[in-house]
């Protein structure tokens, strides 16, 4: 019998150790947090997204969507900055934010399969591999392995 069914997915997030309660509590913690990872996710995982339009379009307070996105900007999972905008001839500055690299790995836990085409599925299973691979080039230096023993292993497993 297979140990993960078709029906399951494994999922890896990286995070760095120190913070793992507080990142993993900000954002399954809260609905709200969750509500604009999957926002980010409707507008494209690497587009800005806009405070004014998650006050617009989400069914949450301004106080509670601006908690969170500073929460979220706290622990490294967004990017805040503002922009400037010309608007009927007038210029205006408006917060946008964009997911880190490890804010896009928890947006994409939110993700359904068939919503990511093969394209960018396979850009995330690349970016996977070489998180993964320096993983454990570090951990295999800590433990005193070599790169080369490393190297049969990898090998051994393609063929």
């Amino acid at each position: 019998m297979n140990p993960v069914s078709e029906n399951l997915h494994p999922y890896v997030v990286f995070l760095p150790p120190e913070q793992k309660s507080k990142i993993l509590g900000a954002i399954f913690g809260s609905k709200s947090a969750v509500a604009v990872l999957r926002f980010s996710l409707s507008q494209g995982i690497s587009n800005r997204i806009y405070q004014k339009d998650l006050v617009r379009k989400l069914a949450y307070s301004n106080k509670t969507i601006i908690a969170n996105l500073k929460a979220l900007t706290k622990l490294g999972i967004l990017t805040e900055e503002m922009k400037k905008i010309e608007k009927e001839n007038r210029a205006m500055w408006v917060k946008a934010y964009q997911l880190t690299d490890i804010g896009k790995w928890f947006a994409l836990l939110l993700a359904e399969e068939r919503d990511l085409s093969e394209k960018e599925k396979a850009e995330i299973f690349q970016n996977l591999f070489r998180a993964y691979i320096k993983w454990a080039k570090n951990l295999s230096e800590e433990l005193s392995i070599s790169k080369k023993t490393l190297e049969r292993v990898f090998t051994e497993e393609m063929q």
